[in-house]
Parts: C-alpha cells; sequence; structure tokens
C-alpha cells in the first residue's frame, strides 16, 4: 500500500458488528470473561483496549513496521524507551535535544546510573569516540529541536552495528511521511503523537514503534507495567487526524519553503535555520533520508537581542504564541524561556540556541496571509 491508502487502511477495518466505517470508541475498563482466563483478547483497558490497538497497527504500518505501543504522552514514550537499559548503560544524544527529554535523561535516569553523552551527532569522528563497550543506545533527533540540524541516521546505524547499539530516532518533526528511520536501520522510532500525527493540537500522546519482536515485547511490558496509556477517545482523534496527514503535511511543507525563503531574504532577518535550504550544512543528507524539508524553521534577528525578539512575537496576529509545533495553526515560539528552558543557558549556546532564537510551527493557513503576518511584525 501506498502513504496516502495506508493513513485510511492500515489496520482499520469497518466495526464486524455494526459496519461502522469509524473505529468505535471502547470507553470501557474491563472486558467480560466467557470463563476464567477464557476472554476475546482483551481483559483489562491499562493491557489492551481495541481503539487503542487499531491505532498502534495503523501507525506500524505508516513507519514501514510491524509493533506499534502508544503511550499517554510522548515523554511516556521516551520514559519507556530508556527502562530498557540497566545502571551503567550509556546513551548517546544529539546536543541539540529537545528540553524536556534532556530534563528526563539528565535529572531523572541520572540518578538510576544511566550516563548520557551529548554529542554532535553531525561529527561522524565525534560520536566514534564517545562509542564505548557499555554504549546500548543511540538517540537522534533529525530534524533536531530547535535548530533543524540533520543527523544522518544509516551513517549512526553503521557504526552502532559495531557496538550491538540500538538506535531510536525521534521521528516527530519529519512524521512517517517524510522519514522513515526503520527502513534506515534504526532499531526504534518514537513518535510525540501529539505532533503533527494527530495535527490539531487537541490531545497529547507518544508511540513508540519497532520491527524487532524481542523489543516490542519489552516496550509492552513496560506499557502495561507502568500503566502510561492514553485512552480511547485520544486514539479515536489521532485515527481521524491520520487520515489526512499526508495532505496536511504536504500543504506544511510548501508554506515552509515561502517562509524560509521570505525570511532568508529580509534584511531585517540574520540566520535562518531550515534543512531545504542548498547551504544547510547537511542538506544533501536531508535530501537522501527525508522526501521534504518540513515545516519547522527557527531564526534569529539581525538585531540579536532578546527584547527584540519578544517584541516580534507580540506583534504577531495569526502565528500563536504557544508551546507545541505541528497543529494545523501556525505557532510562535521561544525557545530558550519555552520548550528548552530546562537546558542550563551554557549547554543550550554550545549548540547555537541563544536568548534570541525565534521557532516556527508553520500551519496550513493561506502563506500569503502568513507572511504579511511575519512582515509587518518584523518591520515594526
Amino acid at each position: 500500500m501506498k502513504f496516502a491508502t495506508k493513513v485510511l487502511h492500515a489496520g482499520i477495518v469497518p466495526d464486524p458488528r455494526t459496519g461502522a466505517i469509524m473505529t468505535p470508541i471502547f470507553q470501557t475498563s474491563t472486558y467480560v470473561q466467557e470463563a476464567p482466563g477464557k476472554h476475546k483478547g482483551f481483559e483489562y483497558a491499562r493491557t489492551q483496549n481495541p481503539t487503542r490497538t487499531v491505532l498502534e497497527e495503523n501507525l506500524a504500518a505508516l513507519e514501514n513496521a510491524k509493533f506499534g505501543r502508544c503511550f499517554s504522552s510522548g515523554m511516556g514514550a521516551t520514559d519507556a524507551i530508556i527502562k530498557l537499559l540497566a545502571p551503567g548503560d550509556e546513551v548517546i544524544c544529539t546536543h541539540d535535544l529537545y528540553g524536556g527529554t534532556y530534563r528526563l535523561f539528565t535529572t531523572i535516569y541520572k540518578n538510576y546510573g544511566i550516563i548520557f553523552k551529548f554529542v554532535d551527532l553531525q561529527d561522524l569522528e565525534a560520536v566514534k569516540q564517545a562509542f564505548n563497550k557499555n554504549t546500548k543506545m543511540i538517540w537522534i533527533e533529525s530534524p533536531t529541536n530547535p535548530m533543524m540540524r540533520i543527523v544522518d541516521i544509516s551513517a549512526m546505524v553503521s557504526i552502532a552495528k559495531s557496538y550491538n547499539s540500538w538506535v531510536c530516532v525521534d521521528n516527530t518533526f519529519s512524521t512517517p511521511y517524510l522519514q522513515n528511520p526503520i527502513d534506515l536501520g534504526a532499531n526504534i522510532v518514537i513518535h510525540s503523537v501529539t505532533k503533527y500525527i494527530s495535527g490539531h493540537s487537541d490531545l497529547v500522546m507518544g508511540a513508540v514503534i519497532t520491527n524487532e519482536k524481542a523489543l516490542d515485547d519489552k516496550i509492552g511490558y513496560i506499557q502495561n507495567s507502568a500503566g502510561a496509556i492514553p485512552g480511547p477517545n485520544d486514539c479515536f482523534l489521532v485515527l481521524r487526524g491520520i487520515k489526512t496527514l499526508h495532505i496536511r503535511m504536504d500543504r506544511h511543507c510548501e508554506n515552509g519553503k515561502k517562509i524560509a525563503l521570505f525570511l532568508k531574504d529580509h534584511p531585517s532577518v540574520d540566520q535562518v535555520f531550515w534543512p531545504g535550504f542548498v547551504e544547510h550544512p547537511n542538506h544533501q543528507v536531508a535530501k537522501k533520508q527525508m522526501r521534504q524539508f518540513g515545516g519547522m524553521i527557527s531564526f534569529t534577528l539581525k538585531n540579536d537581542h532578546i527584547d527584540f525578539a519578544f517584541k516580534l512575537m507580540r506583534k504577531l496576529k495569526l502565528f500563536n504564541l504557544a508551546e507545541s509545533l505541528g497543529g494545523v495553526e501556525s505557532l510562535i515560539g521561544h525557545p530558550a524561556s519555552m520548550t528548552h528552558a530546562s537546558i542550563p543557558k551554557e549547554e543550550r549556546l554550545k549548540s547555537g540556541l541563544t536568548d534570541s532564537l525565534i521557532r516556527l510551527s508553520v500551519g496550513i493557513e493561506d502563506v500569503e496571509d502568513l507572511i504579511k503576518d511575519l512582515k509587518q511584525a518584523i518591520e515594526s
């Protein structure tokens, strides 16, 4: 099946009892059994829910994988993956990392003896030097949040294989429509389903996807034991959002390209971070492993002061100042004080994340209106 067919049909069949074309919301906590231990595949809603099962199968298919598990948030999914590890294990992470992930790694799991090394994953030699016999996983974002760096997933897989390490890719920014890390050799793919996959800023959810049954069994055990599961109504909403994922992503990418070019040409804008530019350091890698370059953009002004960034954001009318990304509406954010505030300033600066950096999540509105909004805000 092609992608546009998968979003509508993979793992989804009409309800056999009623013929309902939409997957029903099974709003139940438990299931009646015919006899002790004799049930119809569902025992207790923390363990299984039919609405969730359909969503998990659909998400796995979109990533060209066999297994998927949904969690109550992206951080819940991240937490489950790190629970695969043991004290003394080491994880190599991109140094340009989402703030919530950084916080979980450095303030929670450091207390359990897991070691996290933050490395520029664009530097293959630095990555090789960071590996040792204790390295159990490499954690990748590509594009990274918020600097839009591109990591060569195939190259990371090649290095990790020599150490028998897992490769985990946060594919939130790209979605399965633009990039499929499993096809590039990754062991695990994680999504903040909250973002593009759901696409309507109305729920919070995470997902873990793999092609390996042994890994899925472990993730499933953690999912059931720890209980960070999403409710059936949220699973229904995601299934509804997925049906238009490919159409929405095409528009996000189209609008993102036009806005990136507008910002690049504006005399008051200094740097624009978007992997579609030929001069982007890893543009050729992005071109190789992505189908389009996405709708996420970060930029700085030539008047590189936090006050000017704040003034610009207050002047905007269509770009709403808010956490999160990937919804149909355009959002603007200030990573240093919002999504990445938990990262110490000195660490943020090492990856280029300055106090004046602005991040855009370009929506699906008419792009001319979005450009006019940015223009008036920058020039005011």
